[in-house]
């Protein structure tokens, strides 16, 4: 089967989704490296000598009861760290990139063998886009991929849990070793295109020369805490026995207790110490929440939020002007911290449902070829009539770029101009892409340059459709039509007409022409 295959690459675990033509998405299981719930790889490299080749990874390195180690053949958190030019720390036998690449290849190698996947999508932290990119360019050439494409990681989390394009988002993202809360503003929105990922390989030929912009999320705000999963495991070690060095099994079985708790009141677990008899360890979510307060992560996650917050306000967003709260990374799922969430940001929609696959998922919503898409080569725009100039104006609809099927119908209020009205007339036309050149100086030298001339001409549609009528007759300044255009998959526009005076009636549909 082809399809596309997404992997997020995450500091603490790894996700990898999978996509055949016409089927829904599924994560992938794959052994020896997955777990099984959830199904994910965990982000552990274990080198047991210099042949890299040998390494154990993901649940091998679990089994094998070396993820707790602190020697240098153990390899994590490489995933922060990959695109930012860092030295490799000393004692470290791999450096980020290798680290990352080596995890890359042998999942790659371990897919089930009746899937031969077209196109493999990756998600890069908006932060570091442009190096991960480079860096993913060059593992890429080792992978059996026609197509390749990279898309961020906001943007990917937001569009898996089915925000709209143009969103405004809060990401908290709580991993293993890290905290981060970022306010990150989607591309897209109305009357622009809808972001896609960036492919860097297209029939087998690398584009990484073909100048293609950036295409991440805007950043507004962000802050982030060296503390998460991992330092949750330690403190609740320490709080179980504290005569024990919370290392080793010991941190294994605190791991699992903190899970338990993610979906249960009570967690129990045997632990089997190196000399002496089993212990039993018990832990409640109250304990864990009184434990996270003594430690100070919730006044923590109150100091991030409220930098953030502050960031977000510098630059002209409010608390209320947020579209959604995205929690991700499996610490999100802390009974405390979803309690933390409710009591700080419960007045925003707060979409807890899928805090490990998200990314994923989106990654592969974003992808092209998942779905049958195309762009638009021409664009429209409705004139409507601007009460303040006391003139009519253009407002933009679709833009050239913009790719269909539309996954969301893009919806627009009319109110009546005057008291009486019984129709409102509706005006569609094709905004033209004008140039046009002006004259800089750069070293004493005159040199053209082009650049927009504003406000497009729009040409008005030939055929117009019929002017909506109005029953009973509306007043000035009254919203009374609730229109949603969307793009069907034959590059139909398509209006839904609602009467706002008359809510319970079924809306109107249209054709209003086809756009190719």
């Amino acid at each position: 089967m082809g399809g596309t295959i997404a992997i997020d690459l995450g500091s603490t675990s790894t996700v990898v989704a999978y996509q055949a033509p016409g089927e829904p998405p599924r994560l992938l299981c794959l052994p020896p490296y997955s777990l099984d719930d959830p199904c994910v790889v965990p982000s552990l490299l274990w080198l047991a000598s210099a042949d890299v080749s040998k390494a154990l990874l993901g649940r091998q390195v679990l089994d094998a009861d070396l993820a707790h180690g602190d020697g240098p053949q153990l390899q994590r958190d490489f995933k922060r760290r990959i695109g930012l030019g860092l030295e490799t720390p000393s004692g470290l036998p791999l450096s980020a990139e290798a680290a990352g690449a080596r995890l890359l290849r042998q999942l790659w190698q371990a897919l089930p063998a009746q899937i031969s996947p077209e196109r493999l999508v990756l998600t890069a932290p908006v932060e570091t886009y442009a190096g991960y990119r480079q860096w993913l360019e060059q593992v890429a050439e080792d992978l059996e991929a026609p197509e390749v494409a990279l898309v961020d990681e906001p943007t990917a989390a937001a569009i898996g849990c089915g925000l709209p394009a143009g969103s405004t988002v809060l990401v908290v993202d709580l991993g293993g070793g890290t905290c981060d809360l970022s306010l990150v503003q989607l591309q897209g929105g109305e009357g622009r295109a809808a972001p896609i990922a960036q492919l860097l390989r297209l029939r087998g030929q690398s584009l990484g020369a073909s100048r293609q912009q950036l295409r991440c999320a805007q950043v507004l705000g962000k802050a982030g805490l060296a503390i998460g999963g991992r330092d949750i495991d330690r403190w609740i070690a320490a709080h179980l026995w504290r005569d024990a060095n919370p290392n080793g099994t010991l941190l294994g079985q605190a791991e699992r207790l903190k899970c338990q708790l993610s979906d249960q009141p009570l967690a129990r677990a045997i632990w089997a110490p190196s000399s002496g008899p089993s212990q039993e360890l018990q832990l409640s979510r109250d304990d864990l929440a009184e434990l996270l307060r003594q430690q100070g992560f919730i006044a923590q996650l109150d100091g991030l939020l409220e930098s953030v917050l502050a960031q977000g306000r510098r630059a002209g967003v409010e608390l209320e002007q947020i579209s959604a709260v995205l929690p991700v990374g499996g610490s999100s799922r802390l009974a405390a911290v979803q309690a933390w969430l409710q009591e700080r940001l419960g007045s925003l929609p707060i979409h807890h449902q899928r805090p490990i696959e998200a990314v994923a998922l989106g990654a592969l919503a974003l992808t092209p070829g998942v779905r049958v898409r195309d762009v638009l080569s021409r664009g429209v725009s409705l004139r409507c009539w601007d009460r303040r100039s006391r003139s009519h104006r253009w407002h933009p609809l679709y833009v050239p770029g913009q790719h269909w099927p539309t996954d969301h119908p893009l919806e627009v209020v009319l109110a009546c101009s005057h008291d009486g009205q019984g129709a409102i007339e509706m005006v569609l036309g094709e905004p033209l892409d004008q140039q046009r050149a002006e004259v800089v100086f750069e070293n004493g030298l005159p040199r053209l340059r082009q650049r927009p001339s504003g406000s497009p001409t729009v040409t008005p549609w030939p055929r117009q459709p019929d002017p909506l009528a109005l029953d009973p007759a509306g007043s000035a300044g009254d919203d009374r039509l609730r229109l949603r255009f969307s793009i069907d998959a034959s590059c139909r526009l398509s209006l839904e007409i609602n009467d706002l005076l008359c809510p319970t009636a079924a809306p109107t549909t249209l054709v209003l022409g086809d756009l190719r």
